[in-house]
C-alpha cells in the first residue's frame, strides 16, 4: 500500500509558476510508474503528465508539453510537476498517481494509488 499526499498548490497569475510536490509512503516509489492528473470544474479528471520507475522516460500530454515537467527522486519518494507559463486553462485539482505497470500510461485505470489532490488557480 502507498500512501501518496500533494502539496503546492495555490493561486497564481497567468504567466506565472508554480512546483507540486508528491510525497509517497509506506512503500518505495522507485517501484511505480508515477504520473499527475488534473480535473478541472466540470470536466474528467485527465493525464498530465507520467514518469518511469527509473527517470528514463516521461511522457506528457500535448497541451502542457514544454511548459510542464515531471521528475522524481527514488531516494526521497517524492514526485514533482513544475509547471511554468501557467494559463487560466490549467486551473484545476492536481492529482499525484502511481501505477505498477512497466509502461508510463496516460489511462486513470492503469493507476493504483492516488493522492487526494492539490488545487492549482490560475488567474488571468
Amino acid at each position: 500500500q502507498v500512501q501518496l499526499v500533494e502539496s503546492g498548490g495555490g493561486l497564481v497569475q497567468t504567466g506565472g509558476s508554480l512546483r507540486l510536490s508528491c510525497a509517497a509512503s509506506g512503500r518505495t516509489v522507485s517501484n511505480y510508474v508515477m504520473g499527475w492528473f488534473r480535473q478541472a470544474p466540470g470536466k474528467e479528471r485527465e493525464f498530465v503528465a507520467g514518469i518511469s520507475r527509473t527517470a528514463s522516460a516521461t511522457y506528457y500530454a500535448e497541451s502542457v508539453k514544454g511548459r510542464f515537467t515531471i521528475s522524481r527522486d527514488n531516494a526521497l519518494d517524492t514526485v514533482s510537476l513544475q509547471m511554468d507559463n501557467l494559463k487560466p486553462e490549467d486551473t484545476a485539482v492536481y492529482y499525484c498517481a502511481g501505477s505498477g505497470h512497466t509502461y508510463i500510461s496516460s489511462l486513470e485505470s492503469r493507476y493504483d494509488y492516488w493522492g487526494q489532490g492539490t488545487q492549482v488557480t490560475i488567474s488571468s
